[in-house]
């Protein structure tokens, strides 16, 4: 069995905070993208690859419930669906019963009718 030493530990220790230091650094600029970008700059740390934009004319056409980062995600998910980039033009939701209607009509056709 290997002897482990106190400054063994002391620089496994150093390395994970740097990697922790690293890793909150990344969840703020993802929580925070204002406030992250910010900091960004502020640090010589190299930049962390970011996924792509949104297009200005999808963005400001968005509504106000949809954020950037689910713009993106729409945005991934239609071009691994395609295997192609898709332009995405306009993102609505559309309100509709129908799944809640199906499913009654499919409880109510379950039971016995006695006549």
């Amino acid at each position: 069995m290997a002897r482990i030493t106190v400054s063994d530990l002391s620089a496994a220790l150093e390395k994970l905070q740097a990697q922790m230091s690293e890793l909150l650094a990344r969840m703020e600029r993802l929580e925070n993208p204002q406030r992250g970008a910010l900091a960004a700059e502020a640090s010589l740390k190299p930049a962390v690859a970011q996924p792509a934009a949104v297009p200005e004319a999808v963005a400001s056409a968005a509504p106000s419930g949809i954020t950037e980062e689910e713009l993106v995600a729409i945005s991934a998910a239609i071009g691994a669906y395609l295997g192609v980039r898709a332009h995405i033009r306009q993102i609505r939701l559309l309100g509709s019963n129908a799944w809640a209607q199906q499913g009654r009509v499919s409880i109510q056709a379950s039971h016995s009718l006695q006549g």
